[in-house]
């Protein structure tokens, strides 16, 4: 089945023709890639600076998150996020780029689309109740469909069992399917392998190296590779006194997600979500100028 060229937002169609940069803006004091640096509790003038910032870098989309999903985290009240997620929505739908808003909350997707925003992006799939008929209900809006096993409170503590690549598919198909159903148009759905929510190492890189047989179902993929632990895994120090490796710190991990970045293009994504807007950007142009 062919891939539409182009993903249907509220207010863009997005050409995937060229691989498109979804730089990462976290609203949240405990985010487990830069511990709350664009956020305060107080102003959130901190973040919205940074989205600006992503656009100079040479951001496409934004992604606009509230609540952290990191291994372990817990569920934030839903006054908590509104508070966090729609004063900087209110600013960036004004920036002319696409606006995604990265929550599960049928409450908080309603919101930020009534704002203007064109994406929710959500970790459990539209799978909680009401969801869904946020989604459907909307004209137009674009979605971006994730694969978790468990939740994140839980979901690394036993991590998926079997065929990984299968199971991601066979899920993400029904979900994609089930949308459909509702009347959404395919052309409004991306789907996303959710690298790290619930997956080993092992499985992570199967997903990256089975990204076609992803694929052929359909719908554009979204890489979601930018500092996760898998990379700081495979990339410890192996040092001669380390009897157990030491992961990369946060700090030094641009390097690695850079390169799943490329290796995730490179086979098929059209979409990567990346903290290093700059340094993707770039990657992607000497990628871009050597392959067409």
């Amino acid at each position: 089945m062919l891939m539409n060229p182009f993903w249907q937002t509220s207010r863009f169609q997005i050409d995937l023709a060229k691989p498109q940069v979804m730089g990462i803006v976290n609203a949240t004091p405990d985010s487990f890639s830069d511990g709350g640096a664009y956020f305060s509790s107080l102003s959130t003038s901190s973040v919205l600076a940074h989205c600006e910032q992503l656009l100079k870098a040479g951001a496409d989309i934004l992604d606009i998150g509230g609540e952290s999903t990191r291994p372990g985290a817990v569920a934030l009240p839903l006054d908590e996020e509104l508070a966090r997620v729609l004063p900087v929505v209110r600013h960036a739908v004004q920036l002319g780029v696409p606006i995604s808003v990265d929550t599960y909350k049928p409450e908080v997707m309603q919101a930020v689309l009534d704002l203007g925003a064109d994406i929710v992006n959500d970790i459990w799939a539209l799978r909680k109740p009401g969801a869904v008929q946020v989604v459907a209900g909307h004209p137009q809006c674009g979605v971006c469909l994730m694969h978790m096993h468990r939740e994140p409170l839980t979901m690394q503590t036993a991590p998926m069992a079997g065929d990984v690549v299968q199971q991601v598919r066979d899920f993400l198909q029904l979900a994609a399917q089930g949308l459909q159903g509702l009347g959404v148009d395919r052309s409004r759905i991306v789907l996303d392998v959710g690298v790290g929510f619930g997956k080993t190492v092992a499985q992570n890189l199967s997903l990256l190296q089975c990204q076609p047989e992803l694929l052929s179902l359909g719908y554009p993929l979204l890489a979601g590779w930018s500092r996760k632990s898998s990379l700081a895994m495979l990339c410890a120090d192996e040092g001669d006194s380390a009897e157990v490796p030491t992961p990369l710190p946060m700090s030094e991990r641009m390097v690695p997600s850079i390169a799943a970045a490329l290796l995730a293009v490179e086979r098929g994504a059209r979409v990567v979500r990346v903290h290093d807007v700059r340094e993707t950007v770039q990657a992607l142009k000497v990628w871009t100028a050597a392959s067409f």
